[in-house]
């Protein structure tokens, strides 16, 4: 019979460029029990199980079977079984010459195929060819390849996926039996619901980090769970399970027993002769505490490799920090961050600057304030734009204008009076609208007596508009024909003509 071996990790750690998917993982799997590995989607399960069986390569720690890494094993299919993925199968080849394969690269006998689907339940489609096979089916014959070598190490990676009700419960029964032989199983899952009932113990991860190790006793503290008892004669119960040493609380529900198993609860009522109506364990689910786990609302004391929040930095009081505290190099980043003031003198002891931002030292009383204040005291209007990308732009302060004790605004009454200025309240937008205005009225002509009122008019007639002239013009007022001298609409045409080639000044266009 093999013997299981010893899965251990110590401190695994693997990035994919800037994305870290396992950090600092360390945990151990014993051989003789069915070990869980549960996580949600995403939190580096499948990851883990590659480094173990060499697929991928730690950034950092190691993972081995027995003591050795998984490529310094003699006989790997012999040693490890492992499943990782049940889509790696040639859909044209049977399930049977599947395996003859890998029997075959690895130098077992051919009879070891038939033994092997035949412990998974599919030796009567051993001739089937895989492209026909159900999910379930295909689960099956995975596990198969994994039970190919004997193994006494087993790898899978959610085996469940795909089995129907009566599956899952033959799956259970063989890695239960598997387990009791003494081999080392270890399944993934990102459900406890899936394997509660079936591993002995869990390893818990989270965002690439254990979070769990342990049983599934050692989930929640026996504290969290209470026994809920009720009886048709509640007085009764109530003085036997008191008089026993039990807690009783009195609920609408029932007694509530904390600290007592159920089963001892009963034996009380029994021993008492008191009929139980109600005998139950209540507290919380144990899916309820696996969420709060990978979420980070319940920290279990056997959680490794879990961040260590950083010491808050003392705040030092401006009064007590020494005026040359403050590092030469420091950026606008400090400038903002802290507002530092001018107190200081130039016989303060320097004993008192060896224990920063305690505070304890108060300055002398005799500690004058400087005449000028130093460019530190001065204040600073810097502050950061954080962008959507994560950008932090510094906007420059503001240049204030150097203030003087003689700057100081003077009133409009003390103000010499000038007739001619513009009033207090004047707007310059105004005033301008007004300019603008007077230049166009100044540039019109007020000599031209053509268009004295309507100077828009004052523009040369298209052929068009000449057209439309002479057709309106061949109308009276009453919409009679008005019949023309054709000699005289030449001459007054010409003289037209003329008087367009000039401009309003006589002078000729060119």
């Amino acid at each position: 019979m093999p013997d299981g071996q010893v899965l251990e990790f110590r401190g695994v750690t693997k990035r994919f460029g800037p994305v870290g998917a396992v950090n600092g993982f360390t945990a151990r799997v014993e051989p003789g029990a069915v070990t869980g590995f549960l996580g949600p989607n995403g939190a580096g399960k499948t990851t883990t199980l590659r480094i173990l069986l060499g697929l991928v390569r730690a950034t950092e720690g190691t993972a081995t079977v027995g003591g050795m890494p998984y490529a310094q094993l003699n006989n790997p299919l012999e040693t490890v079984g492992a499943v990782l993925e049940a889509s790696s199968f040639h859909p044209g080849r049977s399930a049977a010459n599947h395996l003859k394969v890998y029997a075959q690269a690895a130098g077992l006998p051919v009879s070891q195929v038939d033994a092997a689907l035949g412990m998974v339940g599919l030796s009567d489609v051993a001739g089937r060819k895989v492209g026909g096979f159900s999910l379930g089916m295909r689960q099956r014959l995975g596990l198969a390849y994994a039970l190919l070598g004997d193994p006494g190490v087993l790898v899978l990676d959610e085996p469940a996926n795909g089995l129907d009700p009566e599956g899952i419960k033959w799956l259970r029964g063989l890695l239960r039996e598997l387990a009791r032989q003494g081999r080392t199983v270890l399944v993934s899952s990102h459900l406890l619901a899936e394997v509660q009932q079936t591993v002995d113990n869990l390893l818990i991860i989270a965002h690439g980090r254990l979070v769990f190790e342990g049983g599934l006793d050692d989930l929640t503290d026996p504290s969290e769970y209470a026994t809920v008892v009720d009886s048709p004669d509640r007085a009764a119960l109530s003085a036997a399970l008191t008089a026993a040493g039990a807690v009783v609380e009195v609920l609408r529900s029932g007694l509530t027993v904390r600290g007592t198993d159920p089963g001892e609860v009963g034996a009380i009522a029994a021993r008492a002769g008191v009929a139980l109506s109600l005998l139950q364990r209540r507290g919380p689910a144990l899916e309820e505490v696996f969420l709060d786990l990978v979420n980070g609302v319940r920290v279990h004391p056997s959680a490794s490799g879990m961040p260590v929040l950083a010491a808050p930095v003392p705040v030092v009081p401006v009064d007590a920090a020494p005026a040359d505290a403050a590092p030469v190099d420091a950026g606008p980043v400090a400038a903002v961050a802290v507002a530092t003031s001018a107190v200081g003198d130039a016989e303060t002891p320097t004993e008192d600057a060896d224990v920063p931002g305690t505070g304890a030292t108060d300055a002398p009383a005799d500690v004058t304030e400087p005449s000028a204040p130093s460019s530190a005291s001065e204040p600073h209007d810097a502050a950061f734009a954080v962008a959507s990308t994560g950008i932090i732009d510094i906007i420059p302060p503001r240049e204030h204008p150097p203030e003087t004790e003689t700057e100081h605004p003077v009133p409009v009454d003390a103000a010499p009076v000038d007739a001619d200025a513009a009033p207090v309240d004047a707007d310059p937008d105004v005033e301008a609208i007004g300019q603008i205005d007077d230049e166009l009225e100044t540039d019109l002509d007020e000599s031209d007596e053509t268009f004295p009122d309507r100077p828009w008019e004052r523009r040369v007639k298209t052929e068009s508009d000449e057209e439309a002239d002479r057709f309106f013009s061949s109308f009276d007022a009453d919409g009679n024909p008005v019949t023309v001298d054709r000699d005289h609409v030449s001459r007054s045409e010409k003289d037209s003509t003329d008087e367009n080639d000039t401009d309003a000044n006589g002078g000729e266009l060119r």
